[in-house]
């Protein structure tokens, strides 16, 4: 699904999308490998001169993957970043388990990061973890266990409650935070793009930001949960619905596993972000 997006961006923006990326993050929970890097499988399809590593934030995963390219190209150390979320979701469901089973989808996006004349770019970033929430929200890789001995069980496992608590609190906090530190206040926000995983969530941030629904896009009812390709494929859809134009303030928030969470204000345009 990664190289399905990376070919879904080449086919919009043309062969030379890709030409000059020395680095390629893909964001996943659900790798086809834990080695290979699923980033090296897109490497090698494409035959990029590039760095490639896997990064694993759960559902913020893209938006922790957009604030290392920025890292990268702010430094001078890379100039293109392809950063991609990609997840196989259905594959680690238990389909027996409808608290879980029906929320979650598979899906992939990927957009390139490449330095931009201002005011475009990156405003602000939030990134955040609450590590004593990790058994909330958990699937196990090679050990039986957390630390604290919670089990893990081979598909999803979710505490829908205290999930929810923690995104509600979570999903205003940062996002306000992203706004404030952007230097902008919520009526300078263009379009939410939140992470699709409850409307009930989406619409309390909306309602918690003063947003009108026209300024929010929401995706769960079409796909579900696609965890770190969900806010790509929400921007997509604002993109091809003529929602998103140069010079919007864009505001990005996501959570999930671990707990983490991660917000980013961004004001779209200048040729350098493609999604």
């Amino acid at each position: 699904m990664a190289i399905r997006s990376v070919e879904d961006l080449v086919a919009r923006h043309g062969e030379g999308v890709l030409d000059g990326v020395d680095m390629v993050i893909v964001a996943t929970n659900t790798p086809d490998a834990l080695f290979p890097a699923t980033a090296a499988l897109v490497q090698d399809h494409f035959k990029l001169q590039s760095g490639a590593f896997d990064l694993l934030a759960a559902c913020p995963g893209w938006l922790y993957a957009l604030s290392v390219a920025k890292g990268y190209v702010e430094s001078g150390m890379m100039k293109k970043v392809l950063a991609i979320g990609a997840e196989a979701l259905s594959k680690i469901v238990d389909w027996n388990d409808r608290s879980t089973a029906v929320l979650f989808g598979d899906g992939a996006g990927a957009a390139i990061i490449e330095a931009v004349p201002e005011p475009f770019g990156f405003r602000s970033f939030v990134l955040g973890t609450d590590g004593s929430g990790g058994g909330y929200l958990s699937r196990k890789a090679v050990a039986p266990c957390l630390p604290n001995g919670a089990p893990m069980s081979e598909n999803i496992y979710m505490n829908g409650r205290e999930v929810f608590k923690f995104a509600v609190r979570v999903m205003d906090t940062a996002t306000l935070q992203a706004v404030h530190g952007a230097g902008l206040t919520a009526d300078d926000i263009g379009l939410f793009v939140p992470h699709q995983a409850n409307l009930r969530i989406i619409e309390a941030a909306r309602e918690r930001l003063g947003l009108p629904p026209e300024r929010v896009i929401v995706t769960v009812d079409r796909y579900g949960n696609n965890s770190t390709a969900s806010i790509p494929l929400a921007l997509k859809l604002g993109l091809e619905s003529g929602r998103v134009h140069d010079g919007d303030h864009l505001l990005l928030v996501a959570f999930g596993a671990g707990l983490t969470w991660a917000a980013t204000v961004l004001t779209w345009g200048g040729f350098g972000v493609r999604a």
